[in-house]
């Protein structure tokens, strides 16, 4: 019998060939300058443009840190286009209703968000470590051991901001649950 009807290639997986063609599949590297890594992550050139960048994952990172999506809108077309995201979004703060929330997931507010990184806390952080962060904070840049001072004035009154808008948030989650 010849071995032109039947395939050496038999069980499963089938390991042979699918195709005739065994030529090389160029991948596209990182278009960081001296990155030879692949690069599978897409970023805008820039915004509402739809040429792209192609960085490896690092790159990608290190490219998006400081992205503004709110850069060349006013203050109210930025206020409308959050206010529509938060709406589309809202099914993110649903889950907390359910215990699935965590973290990082839409139970904090902008403002939560804002006062935990002027803390130095992660997004996770319990009410605990915002009281220790916020007192350590406070004993550095106190009027009464810097006097005079104008930008620790400034920074202990951020501070006081910070800690009042988290414990009222804290205060609010405590008296729903």
């Amino acid at each position: 019998m010849s071995g032109k009807g039947r395939s050496n290639s038999w069980g499963f997986p089938r390991w042979g060939d699918y195709d005739s063609s065994r030529d090389t599949v160029v991948q596209k590297e990182c278009d960081r300058h001296g990155c030879s890594e692949a690069g599978l992550c897409p970023a805008p050139k820039s915004p509402n443009n739809p040429d792209r960048w192609y960085f490896c994952q690092a790159h990608a990172a290190e490219y998006n840190k400081k992205w503004d999506y709110f850069e060349g809108l006013d203050k109210a077309e930025a206020k409308e286009r959050a206010r529509a995201e938060q709406a589309e979004n809202s099914g993110y703060a649903e889950t907390a209703h359910y215990g699935w929330g965590g973290a990082g997931d839409g139970t904090r507010s902008g403002d939560e968000m804002r006062a935990l990184e002027l803390l130095g806390l992660d997004s996770d952080a319990d009410f605990e470590a915002v009281k220790k962060a916020y007192r350590k904070g406070a004993k550095m840049v106190h009027p009464d051991v810097k006097p005079g001072d104008e930008d620790a004035a400034k920074q202990f009154q951020a501070l006081q901001v910070a800690y009042e808008v988290l414990n009222q948030a804290e205060a609010r989650r405590t008296w729903k649950g």
